[in-house]
């Protein structure tokens, strides 16, 4: 008989234990600093040069891309080698799941990836790090090296659509999923928030793990408070232990 397929939609607060601050919690970045959020806006992006600079070192000083996973995505990526099969939906954009070992293919990024820049014009793509090389070089912001046009990180910004591929992608997964574990997310933004609503109306056993109440806690089967960190790897060895 087949496994059942373990769905994880992961949000900010998997990333926290690894030094990525979370951006809508108590202490996120938007409530500290609102004017940070223009910084990933689009319409600001392109529209401002000074806006772009400021974007670039932020993301030059965040040192993001230096984070390593955490216990709690080390968790899935074991969970996914003892044979369970398991894919993640992410929120994020720090690379981490895969950085933990999870395969880049069962991985579904739904606001891009920090990890690349994409041309807004040409549509070239290249490496976060080798951008910031540019930046650190002097370039304080730095175009397309093919066009000569914008440059910006391969992330979905404020005021861009999601990738309609990608999307239909995490609709199919959450549909068709056993369990769908959502993990340090607010569940406020849509349509990422809506999967919960989808697996749990497919019959999917459904479990939020969040410091914070959610829209959706309602909904679960389980709603985990504790720490990410210990709580997700205990949760899914018992996944494995009870069959799913």
């Amino acid at each position: 008989m087949a496994k059942p397929l373990v769905a994880v939609l992961s949000g900010a607060g998997i990333s926290t234990d690894s030094g990525i601050p979370d951006y809508r919690g108590p202490a996120g970045l938007w409530r500290r600093d609102p004017e940070a959020e223009k910084l990933v806006t689009y319409e600001y992006y392109m529209g401002d040069p000074d806006i772009r600079r400021r974007s670039w070192r932020m993301r030059r000083e965040s040192g993001a891309l230096g984070a390593e996973p955490n216990g709690a995505h080390r968790a899935v990526a074991e969970l996914e080698r003892a044979g369970t099969p398991v894919r993640v939906i992410t929120q994020n954009v720090d690379g981490l799941h895969q950085l933990a070992g999870m395969p880049d293919r069962k991985v579904l990024e739904l606001h891009g990836s920090a990890r690349s820049v994409v041309c807004t014009r040409c549509g070239a793509r290249g490496a976060m790090a080798d951008a910031l090389a540019r930046v650190e070089a002097g370039e304080d912001d730095p175009p397309c090296l093919e066009c000569g046009s914008v440059l910006k990180s391969a992330t979905v910004m404020f005021g861009e659509r999601l990738d309609p591929v990608v999307l239909g992608q995490a609709l199919a997964i959450s549909e068709a999923c056993t369990v769908f574990v959502a993990v340090g997310s607010s569940l406020q933004v849509q349509p990422a928030a809506g999967l919960v609503g989808v697996a749990a109306d497919h019959g999917a056993r459904l479990v939020i793990v969040n410091a914070e109440p959610t829209p959706y806690d309602d909904r679960a089967d389980e709603v985990v408070r504790e720490p990410i960190g210990t709580a997700l790897p205990r949760l899914l060895r018992g996944l494995v232990g009870d069959g799913a």
